[in-house]
């Protein structure tokens, strides 16, 4: 169906065309000059010395968990509300994923109380997801990772260029991982990174992205080397060097479309409060520069959310949900618990509704949907 405001949309235009075409006519296709470039950038923009460019956000999840060396029967702290992957990627390396609760309806990241009354012995690692493109307590979780001997991994998904006291996310755990997925802020399609400032951790990720060999085809090329040894047990997960060259096009977009997102974020915050103050608003006060990659609302209880999404269908404005409780899932279910001890994922999981929002909108648009959310919360 066409939306006439769709959840999101692509802010792409001839520079992405051009850049693709130079690599398809460079007729080097993966692993390149390119990438290295998107690498370099990319380990800039977040302050880091390292920036290892992956086929997706999954496999980058996946890769930090081997990277920081969990292994079998270690358990890993991660948000119950949040996309499978990052549980997902716990349960790649034959570890245990322990869902822990966010922190409230105002603030939907990862709860450090909630935490840290989960770790025990077996306890090697907490995931941070910045939900939404709001940053995690870092303070409070670097105190928990120091106390405990843990290890952080940034699940940065929904965070490029966010800031929080000076720093960038990618910076603030041991190793973190972005996607470029075609819906995210930084969107090549496919596509992922992991960002670090370990060296060792770095040359480890290197090597396991490519079926862990010493060096690539890109360096035999270029006659820097002629064999290779396999030192590991690695994996394919390398990009294409289209994916590199999207990277590079949208990086260079990134911190103005993020400070649009904040534009439009506070156009929403200021609408909602006039026109529809009975639906909850997370984030309206979080500290420091978010990404602001979505726009999550909380309907009000009592509130039927099928039936408000089919009314805002309805109208042509596209609303998702972000996210169902990972334990609720049949793949997790039976050893999760469901959501008991999470009271707060259990009361804001019925209620999120996700707006649409993207650096292209107009506050027109912004007006528009939340005049509609008025409209039909009015009449229910």
């Amino acid at each position: 169906m066409t939306w006439r405001i769709p959840l999101f949309d692509l802010d792409y235009g001839p520079e992405e065309e051009n850049a693709v075409l130079d690599v398809l006519r460079s007729r080097w296709l993966t692993m390149g000059e390119v990438t290295q470039r998107f690498e370099q950038a990319f380990a800039e923009s977040c302050g880091v010395k390292h920036a290892v460019a992956v086929a997706n956000g999954t496999v980058a999840l996946h890769l930090a968990c081997l990277g920081i060396g969990i292994e079998p029967g270690d358990e890993v702290i991660v948000p119950a509300l949040t996309f499978v992957a990052t549980a997902a990627c716990v349960r790649y390396v034959g570890a245990t994923p322990i869902f822990a609760d966010v922190t409230s309806e105002k603030d939907l990241t990862l709860s450090p109380e909630s935490v840290e009354s989960l770790i025990t012995p077996r306890t090697r690692a907490i995931i941070l997801m910045h939900y939404g493109g709001y940053a995690c307590d870092m303070p409070a979780f670097r105190a928990l990772a120091n106390k405990y001997h843990l290890k952080l991994i940034e699940d940065a998904a929904h965070a490029p260029g966010a800031a929080l006291d000076g720093s960038r996310a990618g910076s603030w755990g041991q190793v973190a991982a972005f996607s470029f997925f075609s819906n995210k802020n930084l969107a090549t399609g496919e596509g992922g990174m992991l960002t670090t400032d370990d060296d060792e951790i770095a040359a480890y990720l290197r090597r396991l992205r490519s079926h862990g060999m010493t060096t690539l085809t890109w360096d035999r090329h270029r006659g820097h080397a002629w064999s290779y040894d396999v030192t590991d047990l690695g994996y394919n997960y390398r990009p294409s060097e289209m994916l590199s060259a999207l990277g590079l096009v949208q990086l260079a977009k990134l911190d103005a479309n993020n400070q649009r997102r904040r534009e439009l974020t506070a156009a929403y915050h200021e609408l909602l409060a006039e026109l529809a103050p009975q639906v909850g608003v997370p984030f309206a006060d979080h500290p420091g520069a978010p990404a602001c990659h979505i726009m999550p609302v909380l309907l009000p209880e009592g509130s039927h959310r099928p039936d408000f999404m089919d009314a805002m269908k309805t109208r042509g404005i596209q609303t998702s949900i972000h996210y169902p409780p990972i334990p609720e899932f049949t793949a997790y279910r039976a050893t999760a618990g469901g959501l008991d001890g999470l009271p707060v994922t259990r009361a804001v999981s019925s209620r999120e509704v996700t707006l649409p929002l993207y650096s292209r909108m107009t506050q027109d648009d912004v007006r528009e949907v939340v005049q509609s959310i008025s409209e039909i919360l009015r009449v229910r």
